[in-house]
């Protein structure tokens, strides 16, 4: 039987979808424990079947998925997972989504659109899910569509560590895409001690419907430049920020991002940008076939099993970012 006891008869029993078996498997060996056997499939029309292999009946349980590619099979077999554990008396429920889908739908640009990040929690609370837990947000204030405790956890030091380790700081300029990351960057800066620019996208007046010119605000030429962000799409914000940034002088080009979504031809594109460098976590698995010169993947296992152990001991998620702001 799978599961780690703690004091009483609570177990901790982590479960995982189709999403990202790998990484499940990587913080299940962190745990000491195993991934509870599950028996998940598509009917032939595409209806999604989950049944539980063993008792779950009050279990602390933890449910990893990937918000992956197709995105929408994978939050409703997640859905379905929450609720044959609340169905079947599991004591407390996690849904653990390093990446969480539907983020950068979180508030109405305009008339007659939906929020769909709101939707996603609703979905999960109506569910059965009790906690969430996930990563790098792409904003923070998400948190608070959900009626429960969110854990909210942080890759930055860990891209930032890697970047340190691979540069060092003296000629690091940390640069955010957009006014929208600026917050982020200015926190790897307060880490690495480095220089932060950033890049202000101004729309041509002659062609308003496209973002053509950017100004760059900050030290850029003869400067290692690190585009730091939540996460790589289709590659455009990156791809546009490297164009300025080049023109600009800088002596190399490093994007950094936790979530590699890597839609459409985004390899293609980032492999004929001038990015020579490409530094990501695993909280997504790789699309099939994708391909980049000089690509690291970094482990987000570690920090998610801590946290895990942090929930199910009712230990403290916000000692492992002590020191962040």
């Amino acid at each position: 039987m799978t599961g780690i006891k703690a004091t009483g008869e609570r177990k901790l029993m982590l479960f995982s979808g189709r999403g990202h078996r790998e990484l499940a498997e990587d913080v299940a060996g962190r745990l000491g424990t195993g991934v509870t056997p599950a028996e998940l499939k598509d009917f032939a029309n595409g209806e999604i079947y989950a049944r539980y292999e063993e008792s779950v009946r009050g279990c602390d349980a933890f449910v990893l998925q990937a918000h992956t590619a197709p995105i929408n099979h994978r939050i409703m077999e997640q859905l379905i997972m929450v609720d044959a554990l609340k169905r079947a008396s599991a004591e407390r429920i996690t849904v653990v989504a390093p990446f969480f889908g539907y983020a950068r739908q979180d508030k109405k640009h305009r008339g007659r659109e939906p929020v769909s990040a709101r939707l996603m929690a609703d979905l999960f609370t109506a569910a059965g899910a009790d906690r969430l837990m996930v990563v790098d947000l792409h904003t923070a204030q998400i948190q608070g569509f959900f009626d429960g405790p969110v854990d909210h956890l942080h890759a930055m030091p860990l891209l930032a560590d890697h970047v340190a380790r691979l540069v060092g700081s003296s000629e690091l300029t940390i640069v955010a895409p957009d006014a929208g990351r600026v917050r982020v960057a200015e926190r790897w800066t307060d880490r690495a001690g480095c220089a932060l620019a950033i890049i202000h996208k101004r729309r041509d007046p002659s062609r308003p419907s496209e973002i053509s010119v950017q100004d760059v605000v900050g030290e850029i030429a003869g400067r290692t430049c690190v585009i730091v962000d939540d996460m790589i799409d289709t590659g455009g914000t990156i791809v546009r920020a490297a164009e300025a940034l080049a023109a600009r002088g800088a002596a190399e080009i490093i994007a950094a991002a936790t979530h590699g979504v890597f839609s459409g031809d985004a390899a293609e594109r980032l492999a004929a940008s001038a990015v020579s460098r490409l530094i990501i976590t695993d909280t997504l698995p790789l699309p099939p076939g994708f391909h980049f010169d000089d690509l690291t993947v970094l482990s987000i296992s570690p920090l998610v099993a801590r946290a895990i152990r942090e929930v199910f001991t009712d230990g403290s998620v916000t000692t492992l970012f002590e020191g962040e702001s």
